[in-house]
C-alpha cells in the first residue's frame, strides 16, 4: 500500500545510540528477553494492519511488572519512544513501531494469577488470552465474556488498549464493562493500581480512561476481570433475507422491541459465500443477507424470545430460518462467523473497517457502503456485530497493485466518514491506531482534540508512548 499515512521523524540521537541502548537493555533484562537482530525484529515490524511496516530499534519481552518498570524508566530518562504490543492482532496499526522505538511485548506475561469464584473475578497478567481465562474457569461454570474473533490469540492487555468487544457484546458489553482493575506502569516507571475486585472504586474513573487509551497512558501488566456464570442454554438461529436492507431493518426492530439477544451478527452475500466455502457451516447460499441471532436461558425462555424474533423476521420477508439442533450445529454456525476474516484472506487482500452507527441508520449505511466501494471499482464483503451497529466492511483489493491499494484506502476513509455523518463514530473495537488517526478531525473539533491531548500529555509529557497513533500529527503540543 502506498505510504499515505505519515510517521514521526525518527530521533537521530536515539538511532546513533543504538548499540549503547541495546547493551543497557541487556543489563536490565534476563537472558532471552531482548531481541535486537534484524531477523528477530522482522515479526514485530507490523501487526494485523499489514499496510504499513517499520523495523523497531529493539524488542524487549519482560516477564514481570518490575522489568517493564525498569525498561520504561530507562526509556524515559533517555527520550526513547516505546510501543506496547500484545499479540499483534491490532487491525488499526496500533502496534506498528517506529525505527527509533523500543517494542515492549507482553507475550511472556501469560500467567493467571488468581481466580476468585466467590467474588467472580480473575486476576491475570496482560499476556493472557481471552480464551485462556474462559478455559480456566469453564469447569466451574463460568466464562469471560468479551469474545473478539481473535480471542484464541488476542491478549487482555491489547483488549484493554482498544476496548475490544466481540459477537456477544450486545448482552455482556465490551472490555470496559468486564474490567474491574489494572496494574499499570507509567512512562517514568511508576507502578500504579486502579480499581480492584470491588464493583466500583472511589475517586476519578481512571480505569475507564485507561481502557481504550491504546497504550498511550501507560502499559497495563495485570488486570482483574469479571467472571460470568454460564447460561443454562444457548441457541443460535440463522435468518436469511432477500436484501441487506431488509436484514438491517429487522435488526433495528428486534432491538426496538425490547428484546436483547446475546448476539446479532450480520453477513451479506459475498461474506456468506466466503465463510461457507471455508467452514461448511450450512449457511444458505440463496439469500442476499444473513443474520445469526443467538438467545440464551432456559428452554422456555429461549422459545419465548425466538417466537418474538421470528415474528419480527417474518414481517421483514425472511426467506430462511434455520435453528441449530445440536451443540455441533451451534459450533459450526459460530465457526463460520469467527473465521470470517481469515476465510476472506484466502480469497483476496482486504482492509477491515470498524465504524459504528445507530441501528436506525444500518440500512442506509449498508446501501451507501456498497455504492462507495463500487465507485472505486472494488468489491466489499460485510460482516459485523449488527446488534450494536459495529460495522466491519471488508474492502477487497490487490495489495501488490499500488493504485488498487490507494483506492481501497480512500474507500475505507469515505466509509468511516459516512459512519460519523450518520451519527456514529470512527471505531467500535479496533481502536484508532494509525489507520483512523487523520480522520479524528472529521469526528472532533479542535477544542475536543485539544482536551483529549491534554489528558494524554498529563500521563506522558514527552509524547513517547505509542507515538504516531490516535491523534493527527499536526497540531500536537511540543514534546
Amino acid at each position: 500500500m502506498p505510504e499515505t499515512i505519515g510517521f514521526l521523524k525518527p530521533r537521530q540521537a536515539v538511532l546513533d545510540r543504538r548499540p549503547e541502548i541495546i547493551a543497557d537493555l541487556a543489563d536490565l533484562l534476563p537472558e532471552g528477553c531482548l531481541i535486537s537482530d534484524e531477523r528477530g525484529l522482522k515479526p514485530f515490524e507490523t501487526d494485523a494492519f499489514l499496510a504499513y511496516r517499520r523495523l523497531p530499534l529493539a524488542v524487549v519481552l519482560p516477564e514481570t511488572t518490575e522489568q517493564v518498570s525498569a525498561v520504561l524508566k530507562y526509556c524515559s530518562r533517555y527520550g526513547i519512544p516505546v510501543v506496547p504490543r500484545g499479540a499483534g492482532t491490532s487491525l488499526s496499526g496500533g502496534a506498528i513501531p517506529q525505527e527509533d522505538a523500543i517494542v515492549i511485548g507482553l507475550s511472556k506475561m501469560s500467567r493467571i494469577l488468581d481466580v476468585d469464584l466467590f467474588n467472580r473475578t480473575a486476576t491475570v497478567q496482560a499476556g493472557v488470552t481471552n480464551l485462556n481465562i474462559s478455559d480456566a474457569v469453564s469447569a466451574d461454570g463460568f466464562f469471560y465474556a468479551p469474545d473478539p474473533s481473535s480471542q484464541l490469540a488476542c491478549t487482555i492487555g491489547g483488549n484493554i488498549g482498544m476496548n475490544s468487544g466481540g459477537a456477544h457484546c450486545l448482552k455482556y458489553g465490551v472490555t470496559t464493562n468486564n474490567l474491574l482493575g489494572v496494574k499499570m506502569v507509567l512512562f517514568d516507571g511508576t507502578v500504579i493500581e486502579l480499581g480492584g475486585k470491588a464493583l466500583d472504586s472511589s475517586g476519578y474513573d481512571l480505569l475507564g480512561l485507561v481502557c481504550g487509551s491504546e497504550g498511550q497512558l501507560g502499559i497495563v501488566t495485570e488486570a482483574t476481570v469479571r467472571l460470568i456464570a454460564k447460561p443454562e442454554g444457548a441457541r443460535p438461529v440463522l435468518f436469511g433475507f432477500a436484501s441487506s436492507v431488509a436484514a438491517g431493518s429487522c435488526v433495528a426492530d428486534i432491538i426496538g422491541s425490547g428484546i436483547i439477544p446475546v448476539a446479532i451478527e450480520f453477513m451479506d452475500k459475498p461474506a456468506i459465500e466466503i465463510c461457507e466455502a471455508f467452514a461448511h457451516a450450512g449457511y444458505p447460499l440463496d439469500v442476499e443477507a444473513l443474520l445469526i441471532v443467538e438467545v440464551e436461558g432456559s428452554e422456555a425462555e429461549m422459545d419465548t424470545m425466538l417466537e418474538s424474533i421470528i415474528a419480527i423476521a417474518r414481517r421483514h420477508g425472511v426467506m430462511t430460518i434455520k435453528e441449530s439442533q445440536s451443540a455441533l450445529e451451534a459450533a459450526l454456525i459460530w465457526k463460520g462467523r469467527k473465521s470470517a476474516f481469515g476465510a476472506t484472506g484466502r480469497v483476496a487482500d482486504y482492509i477491515c473497517m470498524d465504524g459504528t452507527v445507530p441501528l436506525s441508520q444500518l440500512s442506509h449505511v449498508l446501501r451507501r457502503t456498497g455504492e462507495i466501494v463500487a465507485s472505486y471499482g472494488l468489491r466489499v464483503a460485510n460482516v459485523f456485530h449488527a446488534g450494536d451497529g459495529n460495522m466491519h466492511p471488508l474492502i477487497l483489493y490487490n495489495i501488490n497493485d499500488p493504485e488498487d491499494a490507494a483506492r481501497a484506502e480512500a474507500a475505507g476513509n469515505d466509509i468511516l466518514k459516512l459512519c460519523v455523518d450518520a451519527g456514529g463514530c470512527l471505531t467500535g473495537e479496533h481502536g484508532v491506531g494509525i489507520e483512523k488517526r487523520d480522520l479524528m478531525r472529521h469526528q472532533y473539533n479542535k477544542a475536543d482534540l485539544d482536551q483529549q491531548m491534554a489528558v494524554r500529555a498529563a500521563f506522558d509529557p514527552q509524547w513517547l508512548l505509542n507515538p504516531s497513533k490516535v491523534f493527527p500529527l499536526e497540531g500536537r503540543p511540543a514534546a
